[in-house]
């Protein structure tokens, strides 16, 4: 609601000159007019994007492990995978392993509200933000793009920051690094003392519990400290 402090009465004569808030919208014209312009030439000039823009969703195929994880968390439901298994023989096992081929990933961006989410709760890496945003068509149905288009927009996807040297190293850093530390030669290896157990000894049978003394019976009348017979 408006204040009715701020209302203009009309017999108060205090009502603008006309022709005021046209004399200001000019100036206004005329102070932008003076100005160097900062129009970008596109397309001729490509824009200078943020490093972390999300321009489309690049696929790393070899990551995908078939696990449905971002089909199932996409709020649009814009994510089609299809797979199949194919057994591998390791030497030495006992039987042949199993393992998913993808077959079909496709996104469709007609539908896709770009949340980020599949990339994000991708277990392997294999969904990436990349910067590349020219990618309209004249029809819709066009914009159902498959792995192998997801996968060409793998190169225009930016490299990771660097690691903050006064961070935390990260997990993968620190495995190599303990790994790298074990020699090769067996024989060189530091003996492994083996770990302390940590179980409680076995209680001991517990004891009968024993029994009191009987209490003795009253004494005869004769009996004394003595052992004599009454006195006479």
């Amino acid at each position: 609601m408006t204040d009715p402090s701020e209302r203009s009465d009309p017999a108060d004569g205090e009502r603008s000159l006309p022709g005021v808030g046209l004399v200001k919208g000019l100036a206004v014209t005329l102070k932008t007019m003076t100005r160097r312009s900062a129009t970008q030439q596109y397309p001729d000039v490509a824009p200078a994007l943020p490093p972390r823009s999300r321009g489309v969703i690049a696929l790393l195929a070899e990551n995908c492990t078939v696990c449905m994880l971002c089909a199932r968390e996409c709020p649009d439901w814009c994510i089609y995978i299809d797979s199949h298994k194919e057994e591998v023989v390791v030497p030495g096992a006992a039987r042949a392993r199993q393992r998913n081929v993808l077959d079909r990933f496709d996104i469709d961006f007609s539908l896709c509200m770009y949340c980020g989410i599949c990339i994000e709760v991708c277990p392997f890496d294999a969904l990436y933000w990349s910067p590349e945003f020219e990618y309209a068509e004249y029809d819709i149905k066009d914009l159902l793009h498959d792995k192998d288009h997801l996968g060409e927009w793998m190169g225009t996807v930016p490299p990771p920051p660097a690691h903050d040297p006064n961070g935390e190293p990260a997990k993968e850093e620190t495995a190599a690094a303990r790994k790298a530390a074990i020699p090769a030669n067996p024989a060189e290896r530091p003996a492994v003392t083996p770990p302390r157990s940590t179980e409680r000894p076995a209680a001991a049978p517990a004891r009968p519990a024993e029994q009191p003394p009987p209490r003795p019976g009253p004494r005869p009348a004769g009996d004394t400290a003595t052992g004599e017979g009454p006195t006479p």
